[in-house]
């Protein structure tokens, strides 16, 4: 895993993703079709009748509960994926230059675009929307992490040298990462162990939508990379990032918007128990189809 991860900013695989790069704006394009036609604002009139009630958002105003699991999901879909894609990509052996590249624009798309679109889809939802929390929220995570990154990368290299970083930071970062995210999993899983196995209906009903849509997202873009006939190393994690989502984002904005206790919080950690196992089940629907696609070169 590490091997794999401190190639990314190896020469050769900067060389290749300049062959990529048309690709990457592609994916980017879906994906906004896709945060834009968000399925879940349509879902709502479906299941509104199966999920009666009303919660106290964390502003003190009323909200019908169903509006708040809309908002949770509304939450988790316009948070790209910048992490978790690269873990999928290293199992279904994706060009790692690439999702680099795919990674590295949803990152600046969740700077400038997270924000505005998570306002307007919140306001057509009817829900309480506290910009400065929302701007607050995309400076904390997406924009700090991006800056510390940047300066630690470029502070290291100057210090240590380029093969210092590769050599030794990155194989001892790797697995504090994949730590950090598993913590991040069972804590989540902790705070709502009671909710889930309380409420498996309206669980099920939460993760129908996703569900239905991670898999229509994928398909559109795995179909759309045969069309126009990329590698299957491209092709796999460009329709992978497509149906991931930055679920960290998503899990910590909810909770600072309306509360850790509630519905757009439950929500965006169904959306957590859906995408995992979904998306390691599409990663080896990759690796079986994978002779669909021209062999990379």
């Amino acid at each position: 895993m590490g091997r794999s991860l401190y190639r990314l900013g190896s020469r050769k695989g900067w060389q290749d993703t300049k062959a990529c790069r048309p690709h990457a704006f592609c994916q980017l394009g879906c994906q906004t079709f896709h945060h834009i036609c968000n399925f879940d604002l349509l879902s709502g009139d479906l299941f509104r009748r199966f999920l009666p009630g009303t919660e106290v958002v964390k502003s003190g105003q009323e909200v019908e509960l169903w509006r708040s699991y809309i908002s949770g999901c509304i939450l988790l879909e316009i948070a790209p994926c910048t992490a978790m894609v690269l873990m999928w990509s290293y199992l279904a052996k994706g060009n790692d230059a690439h999702t680099l590249v795919m990674a590295a624009i949803n990152s600046l798309t969740m700077l400038f675009l997270h924000a505005p679109l998570g306002g307007f889809l919140l306001g057509v939802n009817a829900m309480p929307i506290p910009w400065q929390t929302i701007l607050l929220s995309v400076s904390v995570y997406v924009a700090l992490p991006l800056i510390c990154g940047y300066f630690t990368r470029k502070w290291i290299i100057k210090h240590k040298g380029t093969a210092w970083f590769k050599e030794y930071f990155l194989p001892i970062l790797t697995p504090i990462s994949i730590t950090a995210l598993l913590f991040t999993l069972v804590l989540l899983f902790s705070l709502k162990g009671d909710m889930i196995t309380t409420n498996p209906a309206t669980i099920a009903w939460i993760a129908i939508p996703l569900f239905i849509q991670t898999m229509l997202i994928f398909w559109m873009t795995y179909g759309l990379a045969k069309i126009i006939r990329l590698n299957y190393a491209d092709a796999a994690p460009s329709a992978m990032i497509g149906a991931s989502n930055h679920f960290e984002v998503a899990i910590a904005t909810a909770t600072t918007l309306y509360g850790l206790n509630s519905g757009a919080a439950l929500a965006t950690v169904v959306g957590v128990l859906i995408e995992v196992p979904v998306v390691l089940t599409l990663v080896e629907i990759c690796k079986r189809s994978s002779h669909w696609f021209p062999q990379r070169l």
